[in-house]
């Protein structure tokens, strides 16, 4: 039977070490064996409340339950337990505040996973501090006229780095286009497309060219897509070099004989070469954010009549845009930092150069590539401000694609 502890006598009003005679133990009727005839009379629980003068509806008043209110041979213990319960004042429950013990493994991965958070804000805060550090002498020399000066001869006091930031811009540019459509058409035919099997081998296949080393990628560009693209920029100067950024200076459409050279060592050259490394990176980071699209949304369009192409166009674009826009800003961010394959197949030249099929262009990181060997205290201090400017326009790119993927569809969780 209910027996009422310290706390419940407590919260009914009485002290704790007041324990009535009618809650001692069971009454002698149900210790006998049973409830007598006549033990709970007609009338003692009311739907008003305990009579006599034991509960009212209205609450319970001063006096309501006494000792002598309720009898061992009136009501049994447990209508008892529900008088006194019913007759205790109703109090504002405090929540109880829940706490759960990790435990040990918990508390090491915790530790670990922000440490190694910080380990990475930390080392790129060192690497960009370092580079200010070792730069100030020649940021301090040079003022702003280093963001517009395109010769670089930081011996005589005459350099900059708008002729190698423009040509590093461009390079990066025609990567993009080329890479994009490219990576764009293969996560789509990885992920909608292609059989289980073919996907996986094909996934295989472009993570492995992801891996390659870029000194390869300079390799077969010099040896072997330089001569392929001669032809191709000849005709587009002879066809479309009204257009500024497609002539090229130097060079006679009408004679066929004309030497080829003006033609190779290109910003089109350096930008397909780079094109072929961002290419997988891109195709990687859209294929996932493809695979990603709600499966409910797909049955949906499905159920009302769209082909497989229809589904793509009005559920898995709409849903991966972020995440295809985050891709692409964070190929741009590799391309804008890519030396040893740009240098391998362009001709490096200090003057702005906007014609992408004319030989000669310059890049960033393939001048310091180029001039760290024989640079001095002071030129040392200058490409180190161009490689800090490097620094900054990366950041700024990765961030930026950051941003655009954590702001859509894509970059959240989904309940799919």
């Amino acid at each position: 039977m209910f027996r009422r502890t310290a706390k419940d006598r407590t919260r009914a009003g009485r002290p704790a070490d007041a324990r009535p005679d009618a809650f001692d133990g069971p009454p002698e009727d149900v210790r006998s064996g049973g409830v007598q005839p006549g033990g709970v009379q007609p009338g003692g629980v009311q739907p008003g409340g305990v009579q006599p003068g034991g509960v009212h509806h209205g609450g319970a008043q001063p006096g309501d339950v006494r000792r002598g209110d309720v009898s061992h041979g009136d009501v049994p213990d447990s209508a008892g337990a529900v008088a006194v319960a019913l007759a205790a004042p109703v109090t504002d429950a405090v929540p109880r505040r829940l706490y759960a013990d990790p435990g040990l493994p918990d508390k090491v991965f915790r530790t670990v996973a922000r440490s190694g958070g910080a380990l990475v804000l930390v080392v790129m805060l060192l690497v960009g501090g370092f580079l200010f550090h070792r730069a100030r002498l020649a940021l301090e020399e040079a003022g702003w006229s280093f963001l517009t000066t395109a010769q670089w001869a930081p011996d005589a006091g005459d350099f900059g780095i708008a002729a190698v930031l423009v040509g590093t811009v461009l390079i990066a540019l025609i990567a993009i286009v080329f890479a994009v459509p490219l990576a764009l058409g293969s996560a789509l035919y990885i992920s909608e497309y292609a059989s289980p099997r073919l996907r996986r081998t094909l996934i295989s296949v472009v993570d492995l060219m992801a891996a390659v080393p870029s000194v390869v990628y300079g390799l077969f560009g010099f040896f072997f897509l330089q001569d392929k693209v001669v032809p191709t920029a000849r005709w587009i100067a002879t066809y479309l070099g009204w257009i500024p950024p497609l002539g090229v200076e130097g060079a006679d459409p009408d004679d066929p004989l004309a030497p080829a050279s003006v033609y190779t060592s290109s910003s089109l050259l350096a930008g397909l070469v780079v094109a072929m490394m961002i290419a997988p990176i891109i195709c990687s980071i859209m294929r996932e954010v493809f695979s990603q699209a709600p499966a409910g949304e797909r049955e949906g369009a499905y159920a009302l009549g769209a082909t497989r192409w229809g589904m793509i166009r009005s559920v898995v674009l709409p849903f991966a845009k972020g995440g295809m826009i985050g891709g692409t800003m964070l190929g741009l961010g590799r391309a804008l930092g890519e030396t040893i394959g740009v240098f391998m197949v362009i001709s490096l030249t200090f003057d702005v150069q906007w014609h992408v099929l004319q030989a000669g262009t310059s890049s960033v990181s393939s001048l310091i590539a180029l001039r760290y060997g024989e640079a001095g205290e002071f030129g040392m201090s200058a490409l180190m401000a161009a490689g800090f400017a490097l620094f900054v326009m990366t950041l700024i790119v990765n961030f930026a694609a950051s941003s655009i993927v954590a702001r859509s569809r894509s970059g959240a969780s989904s309940d799919a």
